[in-house]
């Protein structure tokens, strides 16, 4: 049974391989917030799309002190002919055996054409520079997505400021 992640609860730590061979957990982030971002599948129409947004405002999310992290079950190799081909500008992590997605609610039955199947929902997690997470978007809809984290990272940002 899979536990539902509140807002304003801590965020579940993992550890995982990251794209560049080196192995991450939450707590390396902690200092900075942290987008972290579940999608089904490397070098398909939406998450190529949802990865090309995020690159195009890292820049953005870097001056408020965010990083973008994204994750799925394809395996490292896989990751890397997507950052190459797409040049994505971020880490993705391999969750080859499913046990992030399943701690983050993420691995969820899913229908396509009548036939069910086990997959991501793309689901993305605004996690502060404390391990906190502050806002969890649920089957979301890769177009405007990008900009509608960035305004939360940004809003976020700015109650850490004052």
């Amino acid at each position: 049974m899979q536990i539902e992640l509140k807002e304003n609860n801590l965020a579940p730590n993992f550890k995982l391989p990251s794209s560049d061979g080196k192995e991450v957990s939450l707590k390396d982030f902690y200092g900075k917030n942290l987008v972290l971002y579940f999608y089904p599948k490397d070098s398909t129409p939406g998450c190529t799309i949802q990865g090309n947004d995020f690159s195009s405002k890292l820049e953005e999310f870097k001056k408020i002190n965010t990083i973008i992290v994204g994750v799925s079950k394809d395996n490292a190799k896989s990751h890397k002919n997507f950052i190459t081909k797409q040049c994505i500008k971020f880490d993705l992590l391999s969750d080859v055996d499913g046990t992030i997605c399943n701690l983050y609610g993420v691995w969820k039955e899913k229908s396509m054409f009548g036939k069910k199947y086990m997959g991501i929902e793309r689901s993305t997690f605004l996690i502060d520079k404390d391990g906190v997470l502050r806002k969890i978007w649920h089957k979301v809809n890769v177009n405007g997505h990008a900009n509608n984290v960035l305004m939360e990272a940004k809003k976020l940002n700015s109650l850490l400021v004052t």
